[in-house]
C-alpha cells in the first residue's frame, strides 16, 4: 500500500508542471477571453494603457445574434457552416474514393499516393494564392474553354453575389430544432435491428422536438430577431474547392491505412462467400473503419473553423460574400478595436468546435470504461 501510495505521489509531481502550465496557458486564457467577452472594452479609449472595462453580461452575445450590427457575423456563421458541411462532404467522399482505388494496388501506386497526398504539405496561405491565380476573373479556369475553340467563363469564382438556400434568420431557430429532429428521428432509424428500446427512445425524442417547433415555434416573438435574408453564397464556391483540393488527400491517407490494416484472411473469406469488390467495401471494409471517419470528421470540423489564412490569401479581408467567423473575430478585434465583440466572436467559435469534440471525448471514455 505504501508503495502504491509513494508511486501516485510521484505521479501527481511529475504532472503537476504541466497540469499549472495547461491551467494557466489554456483554461486560464479561456476563462480570460469569456470575462472579456463580457464587458464593454472596445472603442476610442481601448488601446489605453488602463482602459476602463464595464461588465455588460451577455450583451455583445445578444447583439451578434440579434443586433443589427451583427448582420455581417451572422452571414459569415453561415458561411462558415456551409464551409464544414462542404469540406466534410467532399475530402471525407472524396479521401475515402482514391483510397480505395489506391487500396487495389494500381501501377504506380507510391507515385500517386505521393501526388494526392502533396496538397496537405503546402500552407494554407500557398494554396490559397495558388487558388486565387487559378480563379481569377480573366484567366486560370475561366479561360480553359479557348483551347477547345469554345468562349470563354465569366463565373465570378471569388466575386459572385449570387446565392442560394436563401432563409430568413427570424426562422434559424425553428430550422435547428427541425435539424435535431431529423437527426434523432435518423438515428432512431438506424439503430431499429439493434437495439429497438433504444430506437423508439430516439424517435419519440425526434417526434416530440418535432411536434413542438411545429406547435410552438411562434413562441419566441419575431421583434427580438432581425429580419434579413441568408443563404449560400457562389463565391464560396473557390474556396470550398480548394479545401477539398487540400485535404482530401489527408482523409485518403487515413482510410488507406485502415485499408491496409484490414486482414487478407478477411477479405478472401468476404471473397470466397460471394462479395464482389463494391460489397466488400460496402459491407465489410468501410464499416470497420468507422473509428477512422469519426477521427476524419472532427479533425475536418475544427480545420473548417481555422480557415483565416486561406480565405484571407484568397480573397483579402474586405470580402463580405467569402467571410468567415474567424476572420471577422481578426477585423473586430484588431482593426475595430472592438476587444470585447472579438472575444464574443472566439468563444462562439470555441463552443462550436467543443460540439464536435467533447461528444467524441464522452464516447470515447464511456468504452475505455466498458473494457
Amino acid at each position: 500500500m505504501r508503495e502504491a501510495s509513494r508511486d501516485r505521489i510521484k505521479a501527481f509531481l511529475t504532472l503537476l508542471p504541466s497540469m499549472i502550465l495547461v491551467g494557466v496557458f489554456v483554461y486560464g486564457f479561456i476563462g480570460n477571453t469569456i470575462w472579456t467577452s463580457m464587458t464593454d472594452w472596445g472603442g476610442m479609449g481601448a488601446l489605453a494603457l488602463d482602459p476602463e472595462k464595464n461588465f455588460v453580461g451577455l450583451a455583445n452575445y445578444v447583439e451578434l445574434f440579434t443586433g443589427f450590427l451583427g448582420s455581417g457575423f451572422r452571414q459569415d456563421l453561415v458561411n462558415a457552416v456551409y464551409y464544414s458541411l462542404m469540406l466534410l462532404g467532399g475530402a471525407v467522399g472524396l479521401g475515402m474514393f482514391i483510397a480505395i482505388l489506391l487500396d487495389r494496388k494500381p501501377r504506380g501506386e507510391d507515385l500517386l499516393r505521393t501526388i494526392f497526398l502533396y496538397p496537405m504539405s503546402l500552407s494554407f496561405i500557398v494554396s490559397g494564392t495558388i487558388w486565387r491565380w487559378l480563379l481569377a476573373p480573366q484567366g486560370g479556369v475561366n479561360v480553359l474553354p479557348t483551347y477547345f475553340g469554345l468562349e470563354p467563363l465569366t463565373f465570378d469564382w471569388l466575386s459572385s453575389r449570387s446565392a442560394i438556400l436563401v432563409f430568413n434568420w427570424q426562422d434559424i431557430l425553428r430550422i435547428l430544432l427541425y435539424g435535431v429532429s431529423l437527426v434523432c428521428i435518423l438515428a432512431g432509424v438506424a439503430v431499429l435491428r439493434k437495439n429497438r428500446r433504444k430506437a423508439m427512445r430516439r424517435l419519440a425524442s425526434g417526434v416530440a422536438v418535432g411536434l413542438f417547433v411545429w406547435l410552438f415555434g411562434d413562441v419566441v416573438p419575431d421583434a427580438y430577431m432581425m429580419r434579413e435574408e441568408h443563404g449560400f453564397n457562389l463565391a464560396t464556391l473557390g474556396i470550398i474547392m480548394a479545401t477539398i483540393w487540400q485535404y482530401s488527400g489527408y482523409t485518403m491517407a487515413l482510410y488507406l491505412a485502415g485499408f491496409n490494416g484490414i486482414s487478407q484472411d478477411l477479405r478472401d473469406a468476404a471473397m470466397l462467400d460471394g462479395a464482389s469488390a463494391a460489397g466488400y467495401y460496402r459491407h465489410v471494409a468501410i464499416p470497420m473503419l468507422k473509428p477512422i471517419t469519426i477521427s476524419a470528421v472532427i479533425i475536418l470540423s475544427h480545420i473548417s473553423l481555422k480557415m483565416f489564412d486561406l480565405i484571407f490569401a484568397m480573397t483579402g479581408p474586405d470580402n463580405a460574400e467569402t467571410g468567415h467567423p474567424a476572420l471577422n473575430m481578426y477585423l473586430t478585434t484588431f482593426r475595430a478595436n472592438e476587444f470585447a465583440t472579438g472575444a464574443a466572436i472566439a468563444i462562439v467559435l470555441f463552443l462550436i468546435a467543443a460540439t464536435f469534440i467533447v461528444p467524441y471525448l464522452v464516447s470515447q471514455y464511456r468504452e475505455r470504461g466498458r473494457r
